[in-house]
Formats: C-alpha cells, sequence, structure tokens
C-alpha cells in the first residue's frame, strides 16, 4: 500500500508527506492526551474524565479547580515532557549510531546523571533543585565523556555504544561507591531518587523543561533531514552537502540535554529511550529516525506508565520507574534475540 504523497503548496513546492508516518503521530498524540486525562482523574479523589476537562476550560468548582491544576496537572506534564524527552533522546542516539542499542540507558547518561545528582546529595546534602542541577551537570559530563573517548575521525556505530558500554559501568561503580560513603538518611533519600518517581513533581520541575523543550525542539527537527541522510553512511552525506560532524555534535549535544534535564526532573525513569523510537519505526514502518513519532510515543508511554503504576496494584502504588523498567528489560531481552537472529549480533 502506498503511503507517500506528493503535497505542492501554492508557491510552487513540492513536500512528500507520509501518510502511514503522519497518522501514527496523530493517534500517539491523541493516546498521550487521553492517558493524560485519565490520569488527572486518578487519585484517592476520583475525578470523571469530562469534569477533568471541564475543570481545565476554567468551569470547575474550587476543589476540582484545585486538585486538578495545582495536585495533578503538573505531575501529568512533567510525565509528558519527561517521555517526550526520553523519545526524542533515545530516537537520536539511536539514529546517529545506526543502532537499536545505542539509547542513553545503554550508553550511560542515566548513570552518568545519576553520579551528578549522588554527589550533591551525599557530599553536600542538597536541596531538590540543587539535586536536579548536579544530575543536569554529570549527565553533560558523561555525554562530553562518551562523545571525545569515541572520537576517532568522527564518532560512528558500535564504537559509540562499547565507549558507552564501558562508560556506562565505570560511572555505575561510582555511585555504588558514592552510596557506601553515605549515611542511612541520605542513602535511602538517594535510592528513592534512583528509582525513577513522578510523585511530589509540581510547577517548579514543568517550567525548565517546557522552556529547554521549547529551545531544542526546533533545533532538532531543522536538522532532521540532514540526520536521515546521515543514515545512508557518512561518505554519502558528505556528498549531498551534510556538514556531518558539526549536525552530529549539534543533535549529540540536543540528546545528552533532553536526556539529562528529563533525569533532572524525574530521575532515572529506564528503557523509555530505549523501546520508545523502537516501537514508533515499528508501527510507521518508515525509514529514517521517525523523530516526531517516537517524543509522542515516549509521552504516552510514560504517562501510561504512571496510570500503571497508581491502578494496577491497589493502595501500594509502585514508582513509575519500577514499571518501565521491568517492561523494558523484557522488551531489551525480546530486542537482542531478534538482532541475534538477524546476525546483527
Amino acid at each position: 500500500m502506498k503511503t507517500n504523497r506528493a503535497v505542492r503548496t501554492p508557491g510552487g513546492l513540492s513536500v512528500r508527506l507520509d501518510v502511514r508516518a503522519l497518522t501514527v503521530v496523530v493517534l500517539l498524540l491523541l493516546a498521550a492526551l487521553t492517558a493524560s486525562v485519565v490520569l488527572i482523574g486518578t487519585g484517592d479523589f476520583p475525578i470523571s474524565a469530562a469534569d477533568v476537562l471541564r475543570t481545565l476550560a476554567g468551569e470547575g468548582d474550587a476543589g476540582q479547580e484545585f486538585i486538578v491544576t495545582e495536585l495533578r496537572l503538573p505531575r501529568v506534564l512533567v510525565g509528558l515532557l519527561v517521555g517526550a524527552s526520553l523519545g526524542l533522546g533515545g530516537a537520536l542516539f539511536q539514529s546517529i549510531s545506526r543502532n537499536p542499542l545505542g539509547s542513553p540507558d545503554v550508553l550511560g547518561l542515566g548513570q552518568g546523571a545519576t553520579a551528578g545528582a549522588l554527589t550533591v546529595i551525599v557530599l553536600f546534602g542538597g536541596t531538590a533543585n540543587q539535586v536536579a542541577l548536579g544530575a543536569l551537570a554529570g549527565g553533560l559530563v558523561t555525554g562530553t565523556a562518551i562523545y571525545v573517548l569515541a572520537w576517532k575521525r568522527g564518532v560512528h556505530g558500535y564504537r559509540l555504544v562499547l565507549v558507552g558500554i564501558g562508560v556506562s559501568a565505570i560511572v555505575t561503580a561510582v555511585n555504588g561507591y558514592l552510596l557506601t560513603k553515605s549515611d542511612i538518611v541520605d542513602a535511602a533519600r538517594a535510592v528513592v531518587w534512583m528509582t525513577g518517581s513522578l510523585d511530589g513533581r509540581d510547577w517548579d520541575q514543568v517550567w525548565p523543561l517546557l522552556a529547554l523543550s521549547a529551545v531544542l525542539l526546533p533545533l532538532v527537527l531543522a536538522n532532521s533531514r540532514a540526520l536521515g541522510m546521515m543514515e545512508m553512511g557518512d561518505d554519502v552525506s558528505y556528498a549531498l552537502g551534510v556538514r556531518v560532524e558539526r549536525v552530529r555534535l549539534l543533535l549529540m549535544l540536543s540528546a545528552v540535554l533532553l536526556t539529562a534535564s528529563a533525569t533532572a526532573a524525574a530521575g532515572p525513569v529506564s528503557f523509555v529511550a530505549l523501546t520508545a523510537p523502537q516501537l514508533a519505526r515499528r508501527l510507521t514502518r518508515s525509514p529514517g529516525p521517525n523523530l516526531a513519532a517516537s517524543l509522542c510515543m515516549g509521552a504516552a508511554l510514560l504517562v501510561t506508565a504512571d496510570w500503571v503504576s497508581q491502578r494496577a496494584f491497589g493502595a501500594e502504588q509502585l514508582p513509575v520507574g519500577v514499571v518501565t523498567g521491568v517492561l523494558g528489560g523484557v522488551y531489551l531481552l525480546w530486542l537482542l534475540v531478534t538482532e541475534r537472529r538477524a546476525g546483527r549480533i
């Protein structure tokens, strides 16, 4: 079935439109928004979806207004932004490395951000905002180290993944050391943060994520065509006029910032960055990075996982990182088996 259409603008420009990919993006966006409305209505004081929409439109009563806009909406917005950031960051890394395992989870960026947060918690007893800044700094330092160590006339494929796995092992050992040197109170606080959770998130986490996304999203999408060309190899990309290393460095920096900021806001929520791009690619059946679909898939996955964490276990609510870790671990095993049968690993 043909899914590509050529759309001609009044100015004479012709744009190729992938109808299936566009349909998948729209459906994933609707799924994320629907799950968000349901999640806002979930809790000790249930609110119907109709009342949630009415309250968001400014027509709810005072009690509903407080519960929705002050307590639940910020948490859901953080979930959407964190999931979207992880999905987009994972798609960028997988496309740059041309490897389905080239995600922030495998490359060690989450562990690097965790090291930054643990340093602030254990050594300085920092506040929540200081812990977030520490996580952001740790992710940036780790991303820079991976890029420098993987550089050899460019950054390519499996070298990036192997260097990332090595850095991840080192940083994980550092994190274990920091935990052993902390007192019981700081250790408990650190373990809670390391699980990955949306509990207690408010507008203080929403605005920085929203501002960073507003800057990085247009930048990434503006370079999506060059990124698609780079998947054909550096030589072909150079021949087509792509400034490969400049684009690669810019997109890797964007991916590191997206991943580190998401980790700073919600802790190291695992496997969303790994699974979202792969699931999006299977739905769109489209070559290329599938950035928009990965972004929407990440947002839908995280808010759905947060709903599962609140509802599936009754009164025993789980941090969302536990749910994504279990589901993502199963998916990773399936992906490894598939790649091995295909002879790629």
